[in-house]
């Protein structure tokens, strides 16, 4: 994230996420620090080939993880990621949050 991630970078997720926007190189650390926290133990993660497009690239990511509340799952997603100037400007997230 150091080295790919612009430091006015904003993160978008689907709505019912519990961060939905965040702006910011230290607000995007504080949000994969929140994820983190609430797994319980990672099992596994997939990350295709990315496709790109003009200053954009997406790829499909699963992960299965155990959380500390909601048990084991597997997630899937596609992952949209805007470049400007070598550095990852805009990420967004499309997937079906867990209630």
């Amino acid at each position: 994230m150091k080295t790919l991630y612009g430091p006015n970078i904003v993160s978008i997720e689907p709505k019912g996420a519990p961060m939905e926007r965040v702006e910011g190189f230290e607000e995007v650390l504080k949000k994969a620090a929140f994820f983190n926290d609430m797994v319980e133990e990672f099992h596994g993660n997939e990350v295709s080939d990315p496709i790109v497009a003009d200053n954009f690239f997406s790829c499909y990511m699963r992960m299965d993880a155990t959380f500390k509340e909601g048990g084991r799952q597997s997630m899937e997603e596609i992952c949209l990621y805007q470049v400007k100037d070598g550095k990852i400007v805009q990420e967004e997230f499309f997937y079906t949050p867990t209630p």
